[in-house]
């Protein structure tokens, strides 16, 4: 799933022994566990960190810092696409508005035609900004950190589902 998720395969081993054991564990024991170098280790945990998919925490009398993850898996389904609408949607829809103000009032058609061909281009542009600015609503509304929205819609949709079989 890493590759479809955007995230190295290293960033997924970590995670994925981290939620599948349910124990912290410190660098050391993902070091060894994987058998993975310190550097890559360290990149990884910080990216999972950033994330929000995993947490440090400390052990009594102990001074190495563990890792946990976050083991709700509509909190962490929930922070992962909330990173990807960061890294992928916003981008996006910040070169979309770039793109219709370059094509907006700052063109200077000269014919008919060009006039025609731009209104054209400018509706589609104005119909993809529309499209992701609603998907960025709809994104903040069901997976904002405090928000049951996702589970809520995923429930609701099951239920429709359900009906429509019985029909």
């Amino acid at each position: 799933m890493a590759g479809s998720w955007g995230i190295s395969r290293t960033m997924a081993e970590i995670h994925a022994v981290l939620y599948i054991t349910g124990q912290p564990l410190s660098m050391d024991d993902l070091m060894e566990r994987l058998e993975i170098s310190r550097g890559n280790a360290s990149m990884s945990v910080r990216s999972l960190l950033d994330w929000g998919i995993i947490s440090r925490t400390h052990k009594r009398g102990d001074r190495k810092e563990y890792f946990q993850a976050e083991q709700d898996v509509w909190a962490m389904f929930r922070a992962i696409v909330r990173e990807r609408m960061k890294r992928e949607a916003e981008p996006l829809l910040a070169e979309l508005h770039e793109i219709r103000d370059l094509t907006g009032s700052r063109a200077k058609p000269t014919s008919a035609s060009e006039k025609r061909d731009l209104a054209e281009m400018n509706r589609r542009l104005e119909s993809l900004l529309n499209f992701f600015q609603m998907l960025n609503v709809l994104s903040e509304r069901f997976v904002s950190p405090a928000g049951r929205g996702l589970q809520e819609a995923a429930s609701l949709l099951g239920r429709v589902k359900s009906s429509l079989k019985r029909e």
